[in-house]
């Protein structure tokens, strides 16, 4: 069995948008939950690029309980590019995550939490 969930939601101004997945299977005595969200914002810049670079950022979680038979993995990368359209530039910030759980088929009635 498999379960998918899409969400694309775009802002009225169009600056922002955020894309959210999310897909529960059972395979093999195993369920695992993935979420995927990406969220975007663009915004005109008017100072220097130098001036405003942020560093970007890497965060990774890696649980795992033999106990429960579960494990979690949890990734999110958070940063900015610079883009230039007809002579004006814009600055796009992005956050990705990825978040994965694993746990036996069996006793896993309960979903991996947002968040």
């Amino acid at each position: 069995m498999r379960d998918l969930l899409f969400k694309n939601i775009t802002s009225e101004d169009r600056r922002k948008r955020r894309i959210a997945a999310s897909e529960v299977s059972d395979r093999q005595g195993m369920r695992s939950v993935i979420h995927r969200h990406f969220i975007y914002m663009v915004r005109e810049i008017i100072a220097e690029p130098k001036d405003i670079q942020d560093a970007p950022t890497v965060c990774i979680i890696k649980e795992r309980n033999s106990r429960e038979q579960k494990e979690k993995f949890f990734c999110k990368i958070k940063g900015s590019v610079f883009v230039l359209k007809k002579d004006r530039l814009f600055q796009v910030h992005f956050i990705h995550s990825l978040k994965i759980c694993l746990s036996a088929a069996s006793g896993a009635v309960e979903k991996c939490s947002e968040g």
